[in-house]
């Protein structure tokens, strides 16, 4: 049988074990603003070209890998649809958020309903980026985010086709969706998402948000 003193300091140990977890994930609270850690590689972008909202920049494979999100960033994951490339863009985003102790919640758009809600609860999260996943919501976010140019977006695997300076887009031939009823491109290839493409297209798009290289397509057929 277990003493009182004993009971008492499982106790305690077990209370502040659920006041650490809680407090890690109250997204109520505000926090630093996230910076980078660490820096872009040479060839990430050309410094004497000013990249405007819309252009492209073709960076060089793995200039990215050296930049990492501050402590407590905050992403929201928003996806729709169970193709193989949307699964493969997810496992990404989510492998990424464990490996780089990102604070990370998944917003799954019900096929059934109109997106703009899904979109609106992510938003209302207030976090440092969401991440959206799945071709079905790019048309939602290109009406969604022009009226909400404080929130940062990133696309992977795919692109608006007139993004605001809050939209950035990770793409590649093989993906280059760009809503407005125009369905897919030509150069469409599900095959092009593979596990190394998804991963560097999560990462090299982070990179850009957090050294303010946004409202940009970044282009990785190289990689």
């Amino acid at each position: 049988m277990r003493s009182p003193l004993r009971a008492v300091a499982t106790l305690a140990a077990a209370a502040a074990l659920v006041t650490g977890c809680s407090s890690g994930d109250d997204w109520s609270r505000p926090h630093p603003a996230p910076t980078p850690v660490g820096t872009l590689g040479r060839g990430f972008v050309d410094p004497s070209v000013s990249l405007a909202p819309e252009a492209t920049a073709t960076p060089r494979p793995g200039s990215w890998t050296g930049v990492h999100p501050s402590e407590g960033y905050r992403v929201v994951l928003l996806t729709t649809g169970d193709d193989r490339p949307t699964k493969a863009l997810v496992t990404a985003v989510k492998g990424w958020a464990e490996e780089e102790h990102v604070d990370l919640r998944t917003v799954v758009a019900d096929t059934s309903h109109d997106f703009i809600p899904s979109i609106s609860e992510a938003m209302e999260m207030r976090p440092d980026l969401i991440v959206s996943a799945g071709n079905d919501l790019i048309d939602p976010l290109a009406t969604v985010t022009p009226n909400h140019l404080s929130q940062r977006f990133l696309v992977v695997g795919a692109e608006l086709a007139e993004p605001t300076g809050n939209v950035t887009a990770v793409d590649w031939s093989g993906a280059s969706f760009r809503g407005e009823g125009l369905g897919a491109s030509s150069t469409y290839d599900p095959d092009s998402f593979t596990a190394g493409r998804c991963a560097a297209a999560i990462r090299a798009g982070v990179a850009a948000v957090l050294n303010d290289l946004t409202g940009i397509v970044i282009w990785l057929d190289k990689v």
